[in-house]
């Protein structure tokens, strides 16, 4: 009997000291839930494997919580604010980094765009084409152009609108075509234009 009660009272000291970490095991992971709710879209869109990492983290933590494992759920829940913090200064970073590289690539594209252009104008008027220059490739080059400036309207449009990330990536896919066309037709790549590729 004796031991049968004491049976009983460690089952009852166990489920209070559950029910004792239930309240702030549920506060923790509302909390960390709402804070990385704040930067979820950013997250994913600059520093997505963050952003990754600190999802599994929660979504373990609520895992934890629904099978009455307290603890392990704000243990888990508990290290999140560090993690959200560190992921919002990175995404701050990130931002920062993208901008930099976006004024560089606006700063020298367009005068690179309009300096392809006009050597196609020239040549497409030329009697005959300089040496290492044909009729099927100076056409490539017209049909490149055309992408080129097709894509760079895009990229400044993403810029506008405040989508720096995409920006840079199309920016990046314009001056990657840009340089291609420049070679082709014998032109050199600008100064500029390489320092904001790297």
């Amino acid at each position: 009997m004796l031991k049968r009660m004491s049976c009983v009272i460690a089952a009852l000291a166990l489920a209070a000291a559950c029910s004792s970490q239930k309240v702030p095991a549920q506060a923790a992971v509302s909390a960390a839930d709402q804070a990385f709710a704040a930067v979820k879209v950013e997250a994913a869109k600059y520093v997505p494997d963050e952003a990754k990492d600190i999802q599994s983290s929660l979504d373990s933590a609520k895992a934890a919580l629904a099978k009455g494992d307290y603890q392990a759920a704000l243990t888990e829940a508990q290290a999140l604010p560090a993690k959200i913090s560190a992921l919002s200064s990175a995404i701050a970073a990130k931002k920062a980094e993208l901008t930099q590289t976006w004024t560089a690539l606006s700063a020298g594209m367009p005068q690179v765009i309009e300096a392809i252009k006009s050597r196609v104008d020239i040549l497409a008027k030329a009697k005959k084409l300089p040496a290492g220059m044909d009729a099927a490739k100076l056409e490539s080059v017209k049909t490149g152009l055309a992408s080129i400036t097709q894509a760079w309207g895009e990229a400044t449009t993403a810029a506008s609108s405040g989508n720096v990330a995409d920006a840079v990536a199309k920016a990046t896919a314009v001056k990657a075509k840009a340089t291609e066309a420049l070679a082709t037709l014998g032109m050199p790549v600008p100064a500029g234009l390489q320092t904001a590729s790297k």
